[in-house]
């Protein structure tokens, strides 16, 4: 079972947050799901992932195409892994199961630490996660660095 990081941005948006994580993810040779919550949020993510700097390209593209299990970051709102991820990266509250986790190296749970919402849904996956035998751990960067502030036992 994989073990999963909780990512509480409060200085940098998801925009920024995403594409070091996705760089890092690819540079281990894992593929990625990027699971969202709304297709409208998928395309516009879709749009600053293509947008971004020439020499930090993140091949990527959107589920529902007919070439999803070659994509080396697939982004979506569906629950299946089509591309054989080894990462999951979960943004806006989608949901992750231990059951999932299964043959995953690692799951990323990315948050708003400025949303009150988010931030209780967060805790609320840490707990489920966690009570079910998942290893968590938790990255703050209210410092302005990431810096991991808790393990699970």
């Amino acid at each position: 079972m994989s073990e999963v990081y909780f990512y509480h941005m409060t200085h940098a948006p998801l925009e920024a947050t995403l594409p070091f994580l996705l760089g890092k993810s690819l540079e281990a040779g894992w593929r990625v799901v990027v699971r969202g919550r709304e297709a409208r949020r998928i395309a516009w993510l879709d749009e600053k992932l293509w947008l971004g700097p020439e020499e930090g390209f993140l091949p990527h593209g959107r589920a529902g195409g007919p070439h999803d299990a070659d994509q080396p970051i697939l982004l979506t709102t569906d629950d299946a892994l089509p591309n054989g991820a080894a990462a999951l990266v979960s943004i806006d509250g989608a949901d992750v199961t231990s059951e999932e986790l299964t043959g995953l190296t690692r799951a990323m749970i990315l948050f708003d630490g400025n949303d009150p919402q988010a931030v209780d849904h967060a805790r609320g996956q840490w707990k489920a996660l966690t009570g079910a035998g998942v290893k968590a751990k938790y990255w703050s960067q209210e410092t302005g660095r990431w810096e991991m502030k808790a393990e699970s036992k």
